[in-house]
């Protein structure tokens, strides 16, 4: 008798999570380039055709974190409540990140978070890999905000270029702020104040066009 879909997604679920939890483990350990493929998945007792079936790359076993957040700022314009413009959807959904802790914030002192984050920017190859991500995320806010009725495909690239640039200025100063010892809560008001300070220059340059 065949599994139920729920229970084959569940299973495939945790398995990716192991091999990537397994991954990092050792990266981290050992460092990015000494850690063969061969390693992890010996590490997450599964076979290299099945690791690959997961993550195409050695990269991706870190930086699928990313990729999970790769078309957020698309889903946000899509999904923001009627009468609401694009930019004060992104505006607040950032806010509501920094309130959370969520990590693609920044703002996270979490031990095994801050660990993630001297792995990533510690790694060029990680680090090269990212602006891909970027990238591709860049682009799917592009096509969300040209289907907001700007009619001109260059706006919405410049204005999502724009918009995802601010995200990661304010993510890389919030985790630089972690990673020299601040606490998340401490840090917490400054980057608020910062975050609104970024999205008002953003509103005053593209609020005609958006």
């Amino acid at each position: 008798m065949a599994e139920p879909t729920g229970l084959r997604e569940l299973k495939k679920q945790r398995t990716r999570q192991a091999i990537s939890e397994a991954a990092i483990a050792l990266f981290r350990e050992s460092g990015f380039d000494r850690v063969s493929v061969a390693d992890i998945a010996a590490a997450a007792e599964v076979s290299k055709p099945t690791l690959f079936a997961y993550f195409p790359t050695k990269e991706d076993l870190v930086l699928h974190r990313f990729a999970d957040h790769e078309t957020e700022a698309a889903r946000v314009v899509r999904d923001r409540a009627a009468g609401i413009a694009p930019l004060a959807a992104l505006r607040w959904h950032f806010r509501d990140g920094l309130d959370r802790r969520d990590p693609i914030t920044g703002l996270n002192d979490h031990p095994e978070v801050l660990a993630f984050q001297r792995l990533l920017y510690g790694t060029p190859a990680l680090v090269s890999r990212l602006h891909g991500y970027l990238a591709r995320g860049e682009a799917a806010l592009a096509a969300a905000l040209a289907e907001t009725g700007t009619g001109d495909d260059t706006v919405a690239g410049v204005a999502a270029g724009q918009i995802i640039a601010t995200q990661r200025i304010l993510a890389t100063r919030n985790a630089a702020e972690m990673a020299a010892g601040r606490s998340a809560d401490d840090a917490h008001p400054g980057a608020v104040a910062r975050a609104d300070t970024a999205f008002a220059i953003l509103e005053d340059g593209l609020a005609a066009r958006l």
